[in-house]
């Protein structure tokens, strides 16, 4: 009987969350998520900058005119799909991101954080990228008006204490000769607004990383080199490929590519701990690598099982494979050098 009552129950709270959203607001916002579509499309693939520019704009208007609608926070917008939009574990919050193509060495990310509300109004946070207007990137925390943009292809939410933190894996063209990848800290304090990074990575400083204190983690590498970040549910760690340069010269960031090996962070005590080598290989007889992963911190392993899931789960991470709201661009894909 009580199991039947909860089932109840539980559907009934599915019905009322459901309704919440009125069939009149819902077909409102079918009509402008329509519009949302058309723009999205030309703001990213048209042939011409200011006409790209101009829809950019028209997006963003018409983007708040639909989130203004009551309970817009329950509508997906699935048909969007040059934006990435994710919504947080806990749905507290869903954060929209895309990018704006000037030409091919400007690229500048767009975005906004919409909260969840009891009464369905609107709390929104505009993200404004203010990337052309700092040399360091990664020295201090940052608001929603001065943001370091990337495109979110990912959201993993920690707990110390009572405290929530949302690590976010972002993508970034940059330029024409190279590409970031990054991971910022996610945090809301007691007035609810929210700010970007702080010191939860640690790492030994070398030539390849951000120099410490790095208040927010980038992975730079050449455009073509299509370097893998993506976090792994099965280990609980956040895998990204270790890079070396073409040319001997590590200061030049376009010249960095993967080797075949990978490092990664893994949640300790309110921080990304640093993992200097995930995995170790062995090359026999001129086969291909044969990964073995290393043991946890308390010796134990399923080397075959969480090898295999790993690697599938970083194939599936990736932007292209794990949403749909970026498209092939004859022009330029947003997210190039990520599918693989």
């Amino acid at each position: 009987m009580r199991y039947v009552l909860l089932i109840v129950f539980s559907s009934l709270c599915l019905c009322t969350s459901a309704q919440r959203l009125s069939k009149p607001d819902r077909q409102r916002l079918t009509v402008l998520e329509d519009t949302l579509k058309k723009l999205g499309q030309q703001m990213i693939y048209d042939v011409e900058a200011s006409r790209r520019f101009a829809a950019d704009s028209s997006f963003i208007r018409t983007l708040v005119k639909a989130l203004h609608t009551p309970y817009s926070f329950d509508y997906d917008f699935d048909s969007v799909q040059t934006v990435s939009t994710l919504y947080a574990p806990d749905t507290t919050f869903r954060v929209f991101t895309w990018q704006f193509q000037r030409d091919d060495d400007y690229y500048r990310q767009r975005g906004a954080i919409q909260m969840k509300t009891a009464d369905g109004s609107l709390k929104l946070f505009p993200l404004i990228d203010m990337s052309d207007f700092t040399q360091n990137p990664v020295d201090s925390v940052r608001s929603n008006l001065n943001w370091i943009g990337a495109i979110y292809y990912g959201i993993v939410m920690k707990k110390a204490g009572a405290k929530k933190y949302y690590t976010l894996l972002g993508f970034d063209d940059n330029n024409m000769r190279s590409t970031k990848k990054w991971i910022d800290v996610l945090t809301f304090d007691e007035a609810g607004n929210p700010h970007f990074g702080g010191q939860y990575f640690d790492y030994k400083n070398d030539s390849l990383k951000p120099a410490q204190p790095a208040y927010r983690f980038c992975l730079e590498y050449k455009k073509e080199g299509r370097a893998r970040m993506a976090y792994d549910p099965e280990m609980d760690m956040i895998i990204f490929d270790h890079l070396v340069s073409e040319d001997n010269n590590q200061s030049k960031r376009y010249t960095l590519i993967p080797d075949g090996d990978y490092e990664g962070f893994k949640w300790q005590n309110g921080h990304w701990a640093h993992v200097s080598k995930v995995f170790t290989y062995k090359l026999t007889d001129g086969h291909a690598p044969q990964p073995t992963i290393l043991k946890d911190d308390e010796g134990k392993s399923d080397e075959k099982k969480l090898l295999e899931q790993s690697l599938k789960n970083m194939q599936k991470a990736q932007p292209a494979n794990q949403s749909k709201k970026f498209q092939k661009n004859q022009r330029t894909d947003p997210r190039q050098g990520t599918e693989n």
